[in-house]
């Protein structure tokens, strides 16, 4: 049986096994169209049944999360923590509190996070985890029985060593005081290690909370040099309002770009003179208020309740938001408008159609799995700082992240040459993250 019919046969018998996951389908046909690469040239990464290993997660683990509501009426939500891949070191990936969430986005999620933690170069394996509770419209009080509720199951799974979550949509700094809180009393010690994205005062890192929309500039500055060109000028269409999408808007303007254009589930925001970065944390973040409050308190600024935030014209597009978010049309209003660079902030925001665009229309494109990492690498330096009790200064911190990100990027540049493929960044990055991963697993055997 030849590599094509090995990794048909595998990827069929995965979607009888993983029925109703579209995501995780997705993730997975991705990655393996990439390995069919390295399995031609490497067929020692075909033995064992290491891509079945690769694909199907260690541990899945759902559960019943009972809360009280403000009216004093029991709500039921559901737990997730998938635990895919511990090779590297301990499940490392974040908390997602959205009423999307099933087993199938956690899977995906978890899936891609092997990879991303891969590329970082850190000690750290990849999981994932949430539940479909909707934090929206719920009172502090009734967050906090949730958070309180959800980590008294999660703890048994969790651990420093073990499997290290952090937050995601819909899980900030509130949350993850909540999480610790009650992780805290329930094992009657404070283990900094247990989660990241703590407060300062209480374990947490300097730049952790611009940690993935930093990361997501300096790699894209990264890709933007390789091809001879700057931010200084150009104009940057960022999806999204959440934490990644305003810390890249920050960090982008900061390199002498302009945000043109941002969005929420509502609509988005026509931004032709730039964000007011400051004003749109204290909506997003203080507030949390929808970008129509943008629009009313800020001078220039246009709000589109229909059409497309990927029809202006740009230089730079930088998807913050959800995954599949782009399709195949948006795309080729990209490419169309003048657009050259798309890195994701989110994961996996672009289709697979939007991909082939973006080949096909000659677009570099940096995919989540690399553009995105710079949270999750910022995590693990969390875990070194809590680990040896030190606390590091911003500037330090922010300088070590640049330098993970600018490695990431030369890293999947080289991989991508190196497998006859220069340029294609998705390719760079799934065989770079997957031979670091195979090589470990391999080194340790069937399990």
């Amino acid at each position: 049986m030849n590599v094509e019919e090995q990794v048909s046969t595998y990827y069929n018998m995965l979607l009888k096994r993983n029925a109703g996951e579209p995501e995780f389908h997705q993730a997975v046909a991705e990655v393996l169209d990439s390995l069919k690469i390295v399995l031609k040239k490497d067929p020692h990464y075909a033995d064992y049944g290491l891509i079945q290993r690769l694909c199907e997660p260690e541990r899945q683990l759902i559960f019943r999360v009972p809360w009280v509501d403000d009216q004093g009426v029991v709500q039921v939500n559901r737990g997730f923590r998938v635990q895919f891949n511990s090779a590297l070191g301990p499940y490392k990936g974040g908390l997602r509190f959205h009423p999307s969430v099933n087993l199938g986005i956690i899977k995906f999620l978890g899936f891609e996070q092997i990879f991303k933690n891969s590329l970082t170069g850190l000690p750290i394996g990849g999981g994932k985890g949430g539940s479909d509770f909707d934090p929206k419209g719920k009172s502090d009080a009734e967050i906090m029985r949730f958070c309180q509720s959800f980590m008294t199951e999660l703890q048994r799974h969790i651990g420093e060593y073990r499997d290290v979550p952090a937050g995601d949509i819909g899980v900030g700094g509130r949350e993850i005081g909540y999480l610790f809180g009650q992780y805290r009393r329930l094992a009657n010690q404070h283990e900094s290690g247990v989660l990241t994205g703590k407060g300062l005062t209480w374990g947490g890192s300097l730049v952790r909370t611009e940690a993935t929309g930093y990361g997501l500039v300096y790699l894209t500055k990264e890709m933007l040099k390789s091809h001879g060109e700057t931010f200084e000028g150009a104009k940057v269409i960022v999806s999204g309002s959440g934490n990644v999408a305003i810390y890249a808007m920050e960090k982008v303007q900061e390199l002498g770009a302009t945000v043109i254009a941002f969005s929420d589930s509502s609509g988005w925001v026509e931004t032709p003179n730039g964000v007011d970065v400051e004003k749109l944390k204290e909506i997003k973040e203080v507030r949390r208020e929808r970008v129509t409050s943008y629009v009313s308190e800020v001078e220039g600024a246009t709000f589109h309740a229909e059409g497309s935030i990927w029809s202006l014209p740009c230089d730079v597009a930088l998807p913050c938001a959800t995954q599949n978010e782009l399709d195949g049309e948006a795309a080729r209003l990209l490419a169309d408008n003048g657009c050259r660079f798309v890195a994701e902030g989110a994961n996996m925001p672009s289709t697979p159609e939007a991909i082939e665009v973006f080949r096909e229309r000659k677009i570099h494109f940096a995919p989540g799995k690399a553009a995105n990492a710079g949270g999750v690498a910022t995590s693990a330096l969390e875990m070194q700082q809590n680990a040896s009790r030190d606390s590091w200064s911003f500037e330090y911190t922010d300088d070590r992240l640049h330098k993970i990100m600018a490695n990431i990027f030369k890293t999947i540049e080289a991989t991508a040459a190196e497998y006859g493929h220069d340029g294609d960044y998705v390719i760079g990055a799934n065989i770079a993250g997957f031979k670091k991963v195979a090589d470990a697993m391999l080194a340790q055997g069937v399990i």
